[in-house]
């Protein structure tokens, strides 16, 4: 860990921060929910320990599964293409869809999500993300359940990562410039 520690040059939100800002949100989608068909779609593979989490706060029956999509390839910029790579595993149809994601940054990967979702028929979509960067917002996308307004830096730490790193860390810091540049 000190090496990665080394190539963060600031602490956004710590464990603890985090692990409240969950409670907080797992309590709402319980109450929100409760007595529906909630499935929870974890967005691969940034949402993994944010959906981890999120699921052990909510305490209405609930069912997950994960899909993959791409924008971002190896690159740090978003291409705006954006490609499925893993399809849901169950049907949605009649379902509350909640797609959990780790950040909301441009949006244009949630908007294709959204509507892709759309078409089959779900009794209802929202978002629940950790993160919000509304500064690079291309598309307009809103989530129902927000954890933190975070400032355009590179990010990296429970979940997001630079070239498929960093994502163990247990907290969300700013990557230096010179990792990535």
């Amino acid at each position: 860990m000190s090496q990665m520690k080394d190539d963060i040059k600031e602490v956004l939100f710590d464990e603890e921060q985090i692990r409240n800002k969950i409670r907080e949100i797992g309590k709402q989608i319980s109450k929100d929910y409760i007595g529906k068909d909630l499935l929870l779609i974890g967005v691969l593979k940034g949402s993994v320990p944010f959906m981890a989490d999120l699921i052990k706060e909510i305490d209405i029956p609930c069912s997950i599964d994960f899909m993959a999509v791409s924008s971002y390839g190896n690159s740090s910029t978003t291409s705006g293409v954006v490609r499925i790579l893993k399809d849901l595993d169950f049907e949605i149809e009649g379902k509350h869809i909640l797609i959990v994601e780790d950040i909301i940054d441009t949006g244009t990967t949630l908007r294709y999500l959204v509507d892709y979702l759309k078409g089959r028929q779900p009794a209802s979509i929202e978002i629940a993300s950790l993160l919000n960067k509304p500064e690079r917002r291309m598309v307009e996308i809103n989530a129902k359940y927000m954890g933190f307004e975070v400032p355009d830096y590179f990010l990296v730490g429970y979940g997001l990562d630079y070239s498929e790193k960093y994502r163990n860390l247990p907290y969300v810091g700013i990557l230096k410039e010179e990792v990535y540049k």
